[in-house]
């Protein structure tokens, strides 16, 4: 099977360089994900941070919120790379970056970029001189930043200035149009401030994020008619669970349909003790089906019904791509092209031919009423029936014989 392809037409953004990756122009939409650890807290973050790029996080952001952060950072750096890990790392600043990025050098030279929030910088005439101090020091390291407006903490002056002209207006907008303005500007009129204070445009990447889906899409389509600078997406305060997923996919699957995104976070609340990664899997799992990237071997499974009384399809699609996303941090070098196999697992005959023969290597478990075997295909043909208790194990072991034969490295 040939590796998908999209048919979405990106829009052409300036490219930023972040470490050793690029965010914008034609590079690939890009993954990151947030650590909740104290950052303060070395072994824990190093940990967490880890985890998460193994999961596939392309940029991890760390909190840098109070002096033992700032001094745990280039630790955390020089750990991460004595532990072959080398993800850049992203600060996030608020109300006193500007303090400790002159105070810690060595924080600010550890770090790949900052995230800057144009609404938390400073109060009255403190805010400018503190959004210039921060900007400043990323001139002095050469250090891209994101200029992050957040409708919960958007700049109270810019906001009550433009609510006063609106209500002056010959036909005023409504609340919301007047927030959504209101983002728009703030990030723009940051990213104008921080060229003429000798950033380049290269350097900058912005972002809007709100908690409603169509604020989202609003705010990013007029980002996307006013300027050129690289798109952070998100849905802020996202939610817990199926909540959190269904409204992210929701907001930047039309943004990403439109060609509006250069790298993504799903910014989902983890449950009590769940992993941080589920985030990542959300977001690659966003990308890959519609076509935009491919990070892991995809599994088509179908539903069930009453057909399919027996659980054992179930069971093997969760063993089998469960088994396939843990493999991928090895995979990556050692089978380039893995990830954009096709599995299928289906539970019955009337769709698990035609499904099974449109991937890669598919299999048709027998439904309820039919005979006790399991075709299998491999790349449109059929190559072998499985019967008896050990049809999972010996798919298993023709999945690991096709990825073998079909995607080691020369």
């Amino acid at each position: 099977m040939s590796p998908m392809s999209s048919p979405i037409q990106r829009r052409t953004t300036c490219p930023v360089r972040i470490g050793p990756l690029t965010v914008g122009g034609n590079a690939p939409i890009l993954v990151q994900s947030m650590t909740n650890t104290d950052t303060a807290d070395i072994g824990g973050t190093v940990r967490q941070i880890i985890e998460l790029a193994r999961a596939g996080s392309e940029l991890v952001r760390i909190t840098v919120n109070h002096e033992s952060a700032a001094q745990a950072v280039p630790i955390i750096r020089d750990t991460l790379d004595a532990q072959g890990c080398q993800v850049p790392l992203v600060g996030d600043f608020h109300f006193n970056g500007h303090r400790l990025l002159t105070d810690y050098p060595a924080c600010a030279e550890a770090l790949a970029k900052y995230r800057i929030n144009p609404g938390n910088v400073g109060r009255g005439e403190k805010k400018d001189s503190q959004f210039a101090t921060m900007i400043e020091m990323a001139c002095r390291y050469d250090r891209p930043v994101r200029i992050g407006v957040n409708w919960g903490s958007l700049d109270p002056d810019l906001i009550v200035r433009m609510m006063d002209e609106n209500a002056r207006a010959a036909q005023p907008l409504t609340a919301d149009e007047v927030m959504r303005a209101a983002m728009v500007e703030s990030a723009i009129s940051s990213a104008e401030r921080a060229e003429a204070l000798g950033l380049g445009r290269d350097h900058i990447i912005l972002s809007c994020k709100m908690s409603g889906v169509q604020d989202l899409i609003a705010v990013y389509r007029m980002l996307a008619e006013r300027s050129d600078y690289a798109l952070h997406l998100g849905l802020t305060e996202a939610g817990m669970g199926s909540k959190g997923i269904v409204a992210s996919t929701a907001a930047l699957a039309v943004l990403l349909q439109e060609g509006i995104g250069d790298t993504i976070r799903i910014s989902l609340t983890p449950a009590p003790g769940e992993s941080r990664t589920r985030e990542v899997v959300v977001a690659q799992e966003i990308l890959q089906t519609m076509g935009l990237r491919s990070f892991a071997p995809m599994v088509t499974a179908c539903p069930g019904c009453g057909r399919t009384t027996s659980d054992t399809f179930q069971h093997l699609a969760q063993n089998i791509q469960t088994y396939l996303r843990e493999q991928m941090p090895q995979w990556r070098t050692q089978y380039p092209g893995v990830e954009t196999m096709q599995v299928a697992i289906m539970g019955c005959v009337v769709n698990g031919p035609g499904e099974s023969k449109h991937a890669n290597i598919g299999i048709s478990l027998p439904g309820t009423g039919e005979r006790p075997s399991a075709p299998v295909y491999v790349d449109g043909e059929k190559v072998a029936t499985l019967k008896g208790d050990g049809i999972a194990e010996q798919f298993k072991r023709m999945v690991d014989e096709y990825i073998e034969s079909h995607y080691r490295a020369p």
